[in-house]
């Protein structure tokens, strides 16, 4: 793709998906720890040639759209029309002012989205102008009459399954859906269908048999079986730390500001949840401990927020393609009570790691008035971390 170029991406996530049973819209739904949507959102957001991500939401949805994609970048969501075809067709008229050159079209329900497979369609674009990532057919396929009966047995060779995302020169799909709904064409199930009524000639490139759509409930379990599977590499990992009280009027605990009578003697700002917790996640990981990725001689850390170190620690799982299962943080300390402040610091912890809150534990108890903590003089916190990494074929992930 030419340098100048421009991509964007649309996330059609407006349906309602009621063939995969109860449980509210499947695009929010859960699968391997995360929702559904936050999983075919993320790869967009993080892929360097994409600009801009234009979600297109039912307005019902808002505020579980913004719980599920928190922590992503996109642009303001569209409200997204009765058809398929209707949304997509809202998403790129919100994106006009964007003046993107090519769009990527992608169905929310196709959470298995890799940045391979983007980086294949802005590449197949950018050469034919209309590409869909397509996958051979494996089975016999057979064309039913009203009946029931065979009708014909197409040549298999010929056979694709269309996916999504399917990328077209910006200005060109735009055009064809406008011309669509002038015409009062509201039929097509998917852009390529569409492109090819208004006279595009559509090719294709390499998909991906792991980018299913989710559709019915079996196809939940299937691919949370999967998933688990995947990452069969079950590890876990304690950290500890402790920091004395000195001059301040608050300190921070699992990134919450909490007042108090002193401050924290500390080279960041002193937060012992997070702290320990990092060090439990890198344990997990066998990649050292907090002072070796953050040492206290580096000014660069002077004063800063615990936040940033947890996250690096999250960070450094999902580079190794695994996900946190758990999360769990005791504070040993006498004052200030942890309790009434329990669920605002899981809160946050979920916030920071993107983790399910129902994910995250906080616990207090004090020392019975024993020790540095007893005497009030410094707080300690003690944490684990679970996580599943990869397995692969040459053995454990390393």
């Amino acid at each position: 793709m030419a340098k100048s170029e421009r991509a964007a991406a649309i996330l059609v996530a407006a349906g309602r998906g009621l063939r995969a049973g109860a449980g509210g819209p499947k695009q929010y739904r859960s699968i391997g720890g995360q929702t559904v949507i936050f999983r075919a959102m993320e790869p967009f957001c993080r892929h360097p040639q994409i600009f801009a991500v234009q979600p297109v939401l039912n307005p019902d949805d808002t505020a579980m759209f913004n719980d599920a994609a928190r922590g992503l970048r996109h642009e303001a969501p569209a409200q997204g029309g009765a058809t398929r075809q209707a949304s997509v067709h809202a998403g790129l008229e919100a994106l006009v002012p964007q003046k993107p050159e090519i769009v990527l079209i992608h169905d929310a329900a196709r959470p298995f989205v890799s940045p391979a497979l983007i980086s294949r369609a802005i590449d197949a674009v950018a050469r034919t102008g209309a590409a869909i990532p397509a996958i051979a057919v494996a089975d016999t396929i057979k064309l039913i009459g009203e009946s029931g009966d065979v009708e014909a047995t197409p040549e298999r060779a010929r056979l694709r399954i269309a996916q999504t995302p399917q990328a077209f020169r910006f200005d060109v799909i735009l055009d064809a859906h406008r011309r669509a709904a002038r015409e009062g064409r509201s039929d097509f199930t998917d852009d390529a269908a569409l492109a090819e009524w208004a006279g595009l000639t559509v090719a294709t490139f390499e998909g991906d048999v792991a980018n299913m759509k989710l559709t019915t409930p079996e196809d939940f379990v299937r691919e949370e079986a999967r998933l688990a599977s995947q990452l069969g590499d079950i590890r876990t990992g304690t950290g500890y730390d402790v920091h004395a009280f000195g001059e301040g009027a608050h300190v921070m605990i699992c990134g919450v500001r909490v007042p108090h009578p002193r401050g924290f003697l500390a080279h960041s700002d002193g937060d012992v949840g997070l702290h320990a917790l990092v060090d439990a996640i890198l344990g997990a990981l066998a990649d050292g401990d907090i002072g070796s990725h953050f040492p206290p001689t580096d000014p660069q850390w002077k004063g800063a927020a615990s936040d940033r170190f947890l996250k690096y620690a999250v960070d450094r799982v999902a580079a190794r393609g695994g996900r946190i299962a758990n999360l769990e943080v005791t504070l040993i300390c006498e004052r200030p009570k942890i309790g009434p402040l329990r669920d605002t610091m899981r809160a946050r912890i979920s916030e920071i790691t993107g983790l399910d809150i129902s994910r995250v534990a906080v616990k207090a108890t004090t020392s019975e008035r024993l020790g540095f903590t007893g005497r009030e003089e410094g707080i300690a916190a003690t944490a684990s971390a679970t996580i599943r990494l990869p397995w692969t074929h040459q053995g454990w992930s390393a």
